[in-house]
């Protein structure tokens, strides 16, 4: 990887209130850099557990179909937002850390931009997602503070 530029940005969005600000900073970056821009949302698989028995329950996998498609619906209308209709973007199932960690090195992404949260506490500070890819990441992270979100 170049250190002096980035090439290949990943924006990994979770679609919280002001997910926009991460959105419109990838974008100025990907401008700045002549960089190929990504855009990814993740979602999270939520075992049900039976309260009777051990085992896990999975999901309905029609419950996951609607989620996945409501996710596109999501991207898609934040891609119009920013003006990148024709950026890549994906939705994943699985784990967000793996997900966008995985992702970018399928991708040989270059910088990976996430929203935060203003709380206390590295994980607190960055969100869970965003402090567990920051220490997984195999390329350079920018934590991009979404001011006036209260989560």
């Amino acid at each position: 990887m170049n250190t002096d530029t980035y090439t290949t940005i990943l924006l990994a969005t979770d679609f919280s209130a002001h997910a926009d600000q991460a959105g419109r900073r990838a974008k100025d970056l990907a401008e700045r850099y002549q960089a190929r821009l990504h855009l990814i949302h993740v979602v999270e698989e939520i075992p049900l557990y039976d309260l009777e028995e051990d085992p896990i329950i999975p999901l309905d996998i029609d419950l996951d179909v609607e989620r996945a498609a409501q996710a596109r619906r999501q991207l898609d209308r934040l891609a119009r937002q920013l003006g990148l209709e024709e950026t890549p973007r994906e939705v994943l199932m699985g784990r967000p850390k793996s997900e966008i960690v995985r992702y970018a090195k399928a991708q040989g992404i270059d910088l990976i931009v996430v929203g935060t949260h203003g709380h206390a506490g590295l994980a607190r500070l960055l969100g869970s997602t965003a402090s567990a890819v920051l220490h997984a990441a195999p390329c350079d992270v920018l934590t991009v503070k979404l001011t006036g979100d209260e989560s």
